[in-house]
């Protein structure tokens, strides 16, 4: 028996689909109906001052069902898959431990994944030297290079690394050179004490790219090119990997500019339609799914 379907173990709901498919609608809808708290899977929503094009909820919205992991740190600050993992995974215990029903919701896939499935993720910060030196290393004699270094250590790492995935394969070589352990074996899973049920909202695709271009431009209304102005008048660069994510990039060569604000906004509507097609491979692969068709209207 899996360790999610065990009666004791209190329930958890996961709410996950494309960007615009009205998760936040039916997840507070749901947690009203159900007292429950919502805990965000979103890798921008985390960023204070980036509101509009990381769709956040609103305050009416969080005055009406409590938030977490909203506005958490600031557009330069370092955030990684395992906080991310750390601090939901303590978000849904407190809420569980009060009684209430947790639900996890958010289009960010690796993170639903690290959460549900519970991986275990090494906890190894970055090493900028071995990193640049790896990368030069890299570089001059090519990736393969690497790739078969890699292979000598750590076979099934090799093995479910493309030799081209530089900054993979660069990766585990920091984490067996700082443990002395292959990657591999520290990415175990361990699921979560929860009885897990995972609703996949889903939209015909053609309907679901219509859903984002009129959110994109409601964003557009609402004011998203002051908030991406602000954010660099406040210093934050576009290196940033905050400000080179959807939703900001895309107005990079506005600013520069190399391309009218037309021409930006029309990128990041196809842009968001590539990456709605990409989060579908996350949400295929979690436990217990049920696919549901989304509702008409936003």
């Amino acid at each position: 028996m899996q360790r999610n379907d065990m009666p004791e173990f209190p329930p958890l709901i996961a709410i996950v689909g494309s960007t615009a498919v009205g998760k936040t609608e039916l997840a507070l809808r749901k947690a009203e109906s159900l007292g429950g708290e919502i805990v965000s899977a979103d890798s921008r929503q985390v960023y204070r001052c980036m509101d509009i094009g990381t769709a956040k909820a609103s305050p009416e919205q969080r005055a009406r069902v409590p938030h977490h992991l909203i506005d958490v740190i600031n557009p330069d600050e370092p955030f990684s898959l395992a906080t991310y993992q750390d601090l939901a995974t303590a978000a849904l215990a407190d809420i569980a431990g009060r009684g209430r029903m947790p639900l996890l919701v958010g289009g960010t896939g690796q993170y639903v994944a690290a959460v549900l499935e519970g991986w275990r993720i090494p906890r190894v910060p970055p090493q900028p030297k071995l990193r640049a030196a790896l990368e030069a290393e890299a570089q001059e004699h090519g990736a393969a290079v690497l790739h078969a270094r890699l292979a000598a250590v750590d076979p099934q790492a090799a093995a479910t690394t493309g030799p081209d995935n530089v900054r993979r394969i660069i990766r585990a070589l920091e984490v067996y050179e700082m443990t002395g352990q292959p990657i591999s074996a520290q990415q175990t899973q361990e699921p979560p004490p929860y009885r897990i049920e995972t609703l996949w909202l889903n939209l015909p695709r053609e309907e679901l790219y219509r859903r984002i271009d009129a959110r994109i431009d409601a964003m557009m209304a609402a004011g998203l090119l002051r908030e991406v102005h602000m954010l660099l008048e406040m210093g934050y660069t576009w290196e940033l990997s905050a400000m080179s994510s959807l939703g900001y990039i895309q107005f990079r060569p506005y600013f520069a500019g190399t391309a009218t604000l037309e021409e930006c906004v029309q990128r990041l509507k196809y842009d968001t339609h590539a990456f709605a097609r990409r989060q579908d491979n996350w949400f295929r692969r979690l436990p217990n799914l049920t696919k549901i068709h989304a509702l008409h209207g936003h």
